[in-house]
């Protein structure tokens, strides 16, 4: 599949303004298809969609054409659209009194409110006609559960170069043009640069920075303040599909992404993947994972799901269409991924995020761990404070954590645990209700400490007083604290007052 199909984004700003003049936004699908077939398109269901847009109206035009792939009436595309300048640019090609879209559109709304579209090949947005199933090497995928979950817990700061590294259809570059001054985009595909363009400029934002080429190949010796990834992490025997599939042996790709990474990191600056890693026979892989981690950089590993090997292939089969085409064949293929599997001495699969930080520091914090929790989207903020946290804690021993002052952080409740009736709880439990979400128990001495944490206090006094409410030697309880403490500053329960 070659670019010279593909629409040019000339006329570009015209049809954005076609688009938002018919309300063709995410808030506008939702009122005009109802909450019902609005869920039903997110899981590629058509029929309720169409239904409710059998009406000639300019919007239900738009969502037939761009969302739901049906031919439509000349007439009527012609008073949804510019629609001179979408045939001579490529965005719709005419048969006969009919107009049919060439590539799928979808709305999407921005963080802050934007409304933005994504250009992907038909079929292959989230909520469009028929999902990624059955589509063929070099596809543009569209929006997906991977690239919203990159794009929540991408750092938001503002920043001079940002770097999207295997672009797709340009929904992490786009979000990058809001608070980066330079966004480079590359991918290996020529037809996904070619629809990061064809994103940016539907969607109103400058352009990008685009190369051709594979991970860090096309930028040589650049450097960057964010660099952000959604790779083909699948780990398959082969590289059958340009968007999933790796090409590396095992989870080599993801690992050569986060090692080559520190090498093309400014000082302080971050680098955020999504990424699988192979469960293997004999090995911890929290171990493997840290063996990944480039010298100077700080990271925050998260697993967030583990999946058995039969369950892996059966996932990525069904995602390609396997499962609908000749048993005998799709046997032969999940065989194969088997075999590749038994190879490597592979026995599950992890799915999670790795972010990494510059930090330079001689002992660099890496930080992994298994949460398979909900958490709260966005968690940009979320994850550049955990790296804070680490620097409060590497540059302060104990003494100078004790004589520290803190605060509980934001929506933190107290959980209190026990029987009905008894005097005392059995133990009593922090929980976050925002960000990661975490709970975690603490002991008498924890729950006082975190009720008198209101910043008027040092550390060490709170434990003084503590010590003495509970008849305890204040000496003994200010060295066996600060164990606990680190651990709650840590995680952000507590935050240090600044001073």
């Amino acid at each position: 599949m070659s670019t010279t199909s593909l629409p040019v984004p000339d006329h570009a700003p015209r049809l954005r303004e076609a688009l938002l003049s018919a309300a063709f936004t995410a808030d506008g699908l939702l009122d005009l298809l109802g909450a019902p077939a609005y869920a039903a398109l997110a899981r590629s269901e058509t029929v309720p969609a169409l239904r409710a847009t059998r009406g000639a109206g300019v919007l239900e035009t738009l969502v037939r054409l761009f969302l739901l792939q049906c031919a439509v009436p000349h007439e009527q595309a012609r008073k949804a659209l510019p629609l001179d300048e979408c045939l001579a640019d490529g965005w719709v090609s005419r048969d006969g009194d009919e107009v049919r879209a060439t590539v799928d559109v979808r709305p999407y709304g921005g963080p802050e409110g934007q409304d933005w579209f994504i250009v992907s090949d038909l079929g292959c947005a989230v909520g469009g006609a028929g999902g990624a199933s059955g589509q063929g090497e070099g596809v543009v995928l569209g929006v997906g559960g991977a690239s919203t979950t990159l794009a929540g817990i991408t750092i938001r700061t503002p920043v001079a170069a940002a770097l999207d590294l295997g672009t797709g259809s340009g929904i992490q570059a786009l979000h990058a043009a809001r608070h980066a001054t330079r966004v480079t985009a590359t991918d290996l595909n020529p037809r996904a640069l070619h629809f990061t363009r064809l994103t940016l400029a539907l969607s109103g934002a400058r352009e990008a920075d685009l190369r051709e080429g594979s991970l860090f190949e096309p930028v040589g010796s650049d450097t960057y303040d964010l660099i952000v990834s959604n790779p083909p992490f699948v780990i398959s025997p082969g590289a059958r599909l340009t968007y999933r599939d790796g090409g590396m042996g095992g989870d080599d790709l993801c690992r050569s992404l986060v090692q080559q990474a520190g090498d093309r990191l400014n000082d302080g600056g971050h680098a955020q993947f999504l990424a699988n890693w192979q469960h293997v026979e004999g090995e911890d892989w929290q171990d493997r994972l840290r063996s990944w981690v480039p010298p100077g950089c700080d990271a925050w590993i998260v697993q967030r799901e583990v999946q058995d090997v039969t369950q892996y292939v059966e996932l990525w089969l069904r995602d390609s269409g396997d499962h609908r085409t000749d048993p005998a064949r799709y046997a032969a293929r999940y065989d194969a991924w088997l075999d590749e599997f038994e190879a490597r001495r592979t026995k599950s699969v992890g799915f999670g995020w790795i972010t990494l930080r510059k930090s330079g520091a001689e002992r660099p914090s890496i930080v992994t761990e298994e949460w398979p929790h909900p958490v709260e989207q966005p968690l940009g903020d979320t994850v550049r404070a955990h790296f804070a946290r680490q620097d409060y804690l590497r540059a302060h021993d104990d003494a100078a954590l004790l004589a520290d002052h803190f605060v509980l952080a934001e929506e933190i409740m107290q959980e209190q645990v026990g029987m009905p009736g008894a005097e005392d709880p059995e133990h009593v439990v922090l929980r976050q209700n925002r960000g990661m979400r975490r709970a975690t128990k603490v002991d008498t001495v924890g729950a006082g400490f975190a009720g008198a944490c209101d910043g008027s206090l040092s550390a060490g006094q709170i434990l003084d007083a503590i010590a003495q409410l509970l008849g305890e030697d204040p000496v003994l309880l200010r060295d066996r604290t600060p164990q606990a403490l680190r651990l709650l500053i840590e995680e952000g329960f507590l935050e240090p007052v600044p001073r």
